[in-house]
């Protein structure tokens, strides 16, 4: 009866292509976190707590409007965001459908991995750096430092 206030865990997708090296790190990276300490310099320190889904394909249209609506900030073109250097990807597509596309029949133009907290609303395109950003975003949730936004939210009935 009371599960629907039971805490959720956060969903994090990790969009991955085995052949990235990228990618592959930061696969690692989120199985070391769920499953042991983390920071891993400290052994009192717990293990993470999300879900992890991997994804070995690339993500719909429709996931990648969302996932662009994450990042800090609005780029006015998503091929910039989500489209690698790769000298196989010399087309440059304006739309997102258009990406997506060209991803299914090329999967070296996607810069790997993509990683979603779809709880957060954040996204890490193509680097490990920002992996740790959601990564240490789920700790400081797990120890208390960052309250999840519906705790944050006033409560009662006038706010």
């Amino acid at each position: 009866m009371f599960k629907s206030f039971a805490k959720r865990l956060p969903q994090v997708s990790i969009f991955h292509r085995s052949q990235s090296p990228p990618s592959t790190n930061a696969l690692k990276l989120l199985r070391a976190s769920l499953s042991g300490p983390y920071p891993a310099g400290k052994s009192d320190n717990q293990p993470l707590q999300f879900d992890l889904e991997v994804v070995e394909s690339p993500p719909t249209t429709d996931q990648l409007q969302t996932i662009m609506s994450y990042l800090p900030s609005p780029a006015t073109n998503p091929a910039m965001v989500l489209l690698s250097a790769h000298p196989s990807s010399s087309e440059q597509p304006q739309s997102l459908k258009a990406i997506h596309d060209l991803v299914e029949k090329n999967p070296n133009a996607l810069k790997w991995p993509i990683v979603v907290n779809w709880n957060d609303g954040k996204a890490a395109i193509g680097n490990e750096r920002d992996v740790k950003e959601i990564l240490e975003d789920i700790r400081k949730q797990r120890d208390g430092e960052k309250k999840d936004e519906a705790e944050s939210q006033p409560k009662g009935w006038f706010s």
